[in-house]
């Protein structure tokens, strides 16, 4: 690795598993300091134990679990550089099938949380010391620029956070806080939800490898790297942009 994170610090939420996991690893071995959050408490520890990270249990959706997170990372690293809004779950229902609780409940982590993240994370970096600085990377998904018929919750909580995450680096900028925010975009890629939903689509490997036109599903280490770039100083003018890691499945013609 090339510690390009070097004296940075990290929170990373949605950290003991998938993209989440991939990152926590990658941005400790590029130097970073990382507290990684989930609300896997066991299944975290272990993570972050390996990767030489902190743990921290947490519900993203609540405004409380926050503060006590960045108080932690204020009382451990003394700063906040890095924020990954990574932390996220699907419904798997349709505009027909979803209940109000449903949609409460993913709306609550998919975008309240990451909201949340990033009205603390604005506060914490404008304290640090040598000035207001920072990187705010949230975790949208190709299902902000195209539907998911079967999940209505998702596919609007991903394209909200498309919109949140402009309004965040715009103001930021203008601000003159010296603090981005950015989104990855993932495509098909390779994770837990992915694993479980071969019980019930035995060939699901091969359907989401199939969207993209270089047939293969994207790993954990494909978002990790792209983490890492828009976390490090190399992309110091870059700001409310789409960092698209999905194998060119938005590129593509749906009829080829």
């Amino acid at each position: 690795m090339t510690d390009r994170l070097q004296g940075k610090t990290a929170i990373i939420t949605g950290g003991a598993s998938g993209i989440g996991a991939a990152m926590v690893k990658r941005f400790v071995e590029e130097g970073a300091k990382v507290l990684s959050t989930d609300v896997q408490v066991e299944l975290g520890q272990s993570v972050a134990g390996e990767a030489g990270a902190l743990f921290m249990e947490q519900d993203v959706s609540k405004e409380e679990g926050w503060q006590a997170v960045i108080t932690k990372a204020q009382s451990e690293f003394g700063r906040l550089d890095i924020l990954v809004n990574n932390a996220g779950i699907v419904a798997a229902k349709s505009i027909e099938d979803i209940d109000l609780e449903s949609w409460h409940h993913l709306l609550g982590i998919n975008l309240t949380g990451v909201m949340l993240g990033c009205q603390t994370a604005i506060k914490a970096m404008k304290q640090n010391p040598g000035g207001s600085s920072g990187s705010i990377i949230n975790i949208a998904s190709t299902s902000a620029f195209a539907a998911l018929p079967g999940d209505v919750t998702y596919t609007a909580s991903k394209s909200a956070v498309r919109m949140l995450t402009r309004s965040v680096a715009v103001h930021c900028a203008q601000q003159g806080h010296n603090i981005r925010c950015n989104n990855i975009v993932p495509g098909g890629t390779h994770t837990g939800i992915i694993d479980a939903a071969k019980e019930f689509v035995p060939d699901i490997y091969d359907r989401v490898a199939a969207m993209s036109p270089m047939n293969r599903m994207g790993q954990g280490a494909d978002l990790a790297g792209a983490a890492v770039y828009l976390a490090s100083d190399d992309a110091g003018f870059v700001t409310g942009s789409d960092l698209l890691v999905d194998g060119g499945m938005l590129a593509v013609h749906p009829g080829y």
